[in-house]
């Protein structure tokens, strides 16, 4: 069953660090957000495949936005 990311709060894309289709492990960091000048990792909830990224740098996020998708 896929695992789906979402955003936890309104933030903007900083960097993309795993492309689509790169094997992850529980805990790896996907993307960094930046919110009031902070940066907040999204982190993968479980091992897999990145399946689908939703999100590329530079992109606002709302809380609830797909970020990514684990397979």
């Amino acid at each position: 069953m896929a695992d789906e990311i979402r955003a936890e709060m309104v933030a903007n894309v900083w960097k993309v660090v795993v492309a689509p289709g790169a094997e992850v492990a529980e805990g790896d960091t996907l993307v960094i957000l930046e919110s009031m000048k902070m940066e907040i990792p999204v982190l993968a909830e479980s091992d897999g495949t990145l399946k689908e990224l939703a999100v590329n740098e530079g992109d606002v996020v709302q809380e609830g936005d797909l970020i990514a998708v684990i397979d």
